[in-house]
């Protein structure tokens, strides 16, 4: 695992909406297949209208970065901070991807980063997870994942997880990403005893959606009050996951 440290983290500008707040705030994650859409084609604005019309506070991408050489990001920092009303998370360790395995995480402009860190996670193929820590009107944080093809190692990859999130038991803290379970209800045991696990709907296929993988799980004290999944006809040929998003607020489930 890689901690790194922004005690002087700059003020993105400031949403005001954040867990704590009047009003809840959007997460929603996005398994992007590295812009390639079923049409084969990779159509990046098409992908910059869906992140803005998912109107959400916080993105975790998946798969936002080619898995070979220097794994360069999907599409350019630069459109995404000129098309959107968003920022990217300096989640990368090099100049040219946009996360961490391929996670990446986006945020409204305006919202504080306080932290970051990088989980290295176990498995037959190289996974990792992101952790990213906000400080708004509450201390909150988010760990987004895209978690392996095996239920043997999604849970040893869960327990490491869970070890992170232990360290900070005190902070309301979100899972949110592809979690690569098709069961309704199993699988999810390292988390699932202290988490709320939440799916918003049917994400995969794309073309004609029969499982729920994309979820996110909530810590004690936070709430789901409105979730979904955005079916629009861009989402359907973008990528073979559709975005799913989960306005949070303090609370119990």
């Amino acid at each position: 695992m890689q901690h790194v440290s922004q005690p002087e983290a700059p003020v993105l500008n400031a949403t005001g909406s954040k867990p704590g707040s009047a009003k809840p705030i959007r997460l929603a994650s996005y398994n992007i297949r590295k812009l390639r859409g079923l049409d084969q084609t990779r159509d990046r604005g098409r992908f910059l209208k869906i992140v803005n019309a998912l109107e959400a506070d916080v993105i975790a991408l998946q798969e936002a970065d080619r898995r070979l050489g220097d794994r360069p990001a999907a599409i350019a920092h630069r459109m995404i901070e000129e098309e959107t009303d968003f920022e990217v998370v300096p989640v990368a360790t090099n100049e040219v991807s946009l996360g961490w395995h391929g996670n990446a995480v986006l945020v409204r402009k305006g919202t504080r980063v306080t932290g970051i860190s990088r989980l290295t996670l176990p498995g037959l193929e190289p996974r990792g997870a992101v952790r990213v820590d906000f400080n708004g009107s509450a201390t909150w944080s988010m760990i987004a994942v895209h978690l392996g093809l095996t239920r043997f190692h999604r849970r040893q990859q869960m327990q490491t997880i869970a070890r992170e999130l232990d360290t900070h038991a005190d902070t309301p803290s979100v899972v949110i990403g592809d979690f690569n379970e098709w069961s309704r209800s199993k699988g999810f045991e390292p988390l699932s005893e202290t988490y709320a696990i939440h799916a918003p709907g049917r994400s995969y296929h794309a073309a004609r959606p029969v499982a729920a993988l994309d979820r996110l799980a909530l810590s004690p004290g936070l709430k789901l009050v409105n979730a979904g999944v955005e079916e629009g006809p861009l989402a359907r040929m973008a990528s073979d996951h559709l975005p799913i998003w989960g306005d949070i607020t303090q609370g119990e489930n």
